[in-house]
């Protein structure tokens, strides 16, 4: 059955997230959102659904035979998939498209995939003749308990993450949880360390929970993914109503990211987005026991609790010194000073800009797996 969690921006309604199970009542939502007078309607509108080469091959014909006849004209541009695609190079690309296919104003844009897809796309969307509408309709975890909500775009710039990026509010984010099924098991794990992420900074009863329906998420069970969508989307839903463009309380959400950013470029993009995240919460966990926020016990079950949804708690061949340096030139730096997301306890998150060097160094090498750490 399908549900609808609506999200307000400056106390109005701004779009709605809606979970079902395929893409049937897509071209629906899409006359709903256009029908009225004002709007002007759908038939005199083109749409552009873009999207990348592997998603197209599952979904973009399928998409593309929904929204025939409701509008002007649909186009489709795929772009090939993977982070190093995340670039400025494939904005142009994009933008070039769009022009061939004379897109004005009135046309929208559809995000038909992951992170990648979406955030490159919204970007497009927000620059492209100053602005369009767009819509997200996300297909992985990842982009669907976080990328897609929240109107954060951007891309890649010479191997930093989101550099480029401008905030551009969706009309709508539509979610086909089917498409779940189709990802794989690497991919979706990924995925569920920013629905834990969710938990550990703002709900402690869903960070429970997740634990309690351990095997019904690692099964994909339809109807407990769907509820744990809603929760985990219900948390991110509470924290950028508050502060939609990131100039407080939102930054909680970066729990895990500085230094999972940091190992993500070390790595050149090899680990996994949310991979580098479960990594950088352990790592921020660690440093919030050592400074006596959280126990001992509640560390290590932290730490411990990413393992069964195959995500990891240590990485090897890294330079510790190289990851603190990588760290600097993260994009949450304010005045030279790194805002830290550290746990005050499981389910409350909170600012930190007093963080050393030194902390960050522990906590590196203490997700470091080397060799003396093999010959123990």
């Amino acid at each position: 059955m399908s549900e609808r969690l609506p999200i307000m921006y400056n106390k109005k309604p701004c779009y709605d997230i809606v979970f079902t199970q395929s893409f049937r009542e897509l071209a629906g939502e899409l006359q709903g959102l256009y029908g009225g007078p004002e709007q002007q309607g759908l038939e005199s509108r083109k749409i552009c659904i873009v999207t990348d080469s592997t998603v197209d091959g599952l979904y973009g014909g399928q998409v593309q035979e929904q929204l025939e006849g409701i509008c002007r004209k649909v186009v489709k541009y795929a772009f090939p998939s993977g982070e190093e695609h995340k670039n400025l190079d494939t904005v142009k690309d994009i933008y070039t498209f769009l022009i061939r296919e004379n897109l004005d104003r009135k046309d929208l844009l559809l995000a038909l995939g992951g992170g990648v897809v979406g955030d490159t796309t919204g970007y497009v969307a927000a620059t492209y003749l100053r602005g369009i509408d767009f819509i997200q309709v996300p297909t992985t975890l990842l982009a669907q308990t976080d990328s897609s909500i929240g109107g954060k775009t951007g891309v890649d710039f010479d191997g930093y993450k989101n550099m480029v990026g401008a905030f551009k509010m969706p009309r709508l984010v539509y979610m086909n949880l089917d498409t779940l099924r189709t990802l794989d098991d690497r991919q979706f794990f990924s995925g569920f360390a920013e629905v834990m992420k969710h938990g550990l900074i703002r709900d402690g009863i869903l960070y429970q929970w997740l634990i309690e329906n351990m095997y019904e998420i690692c099964d994909r069970d339809p109807d407990v993914l769907q509820e744990m969508l809603l929760r985990s989307c219900t948390v991110k839903k509470n924290v950028v109503e508050k502060d939609p463009t990131e100039q407080g309380e939102r930054a909680l959400l970066n729990f895990g990211h500085t230094i999972g950013h940091a190992v993500e470029k070390y790595k050149n993009f090899q680990l996994c987005h949310g991979e580098c995240v479960a990594l950088g919460a352990v790592a921020a966990a660690y440093i919030s026991w050592k400074r006596d926020m959280l126990s001992m016990e509640e560390y290590y079950e932290v730490r411990d609790m990413f393992v069964p949804f195959r995500l990891p708690i240590s990485v090897e061949d890294i330079d510790p010194q190289e990851i603190l340096r990588l760290t600097k030139s993260d994009k949450k730096m304010a005045s030279g000073q790194i805002t830290f997301v550290l746990l005050k306890k499981i389910g409350k998150a909170v600012l930190d800009r007093t963080v050393t060097d030194q902390e960050i160094l522990d906590a590196i090498n203490e997700i470091h797996f080397s060799d003396e750490d093999a010959h123990a």
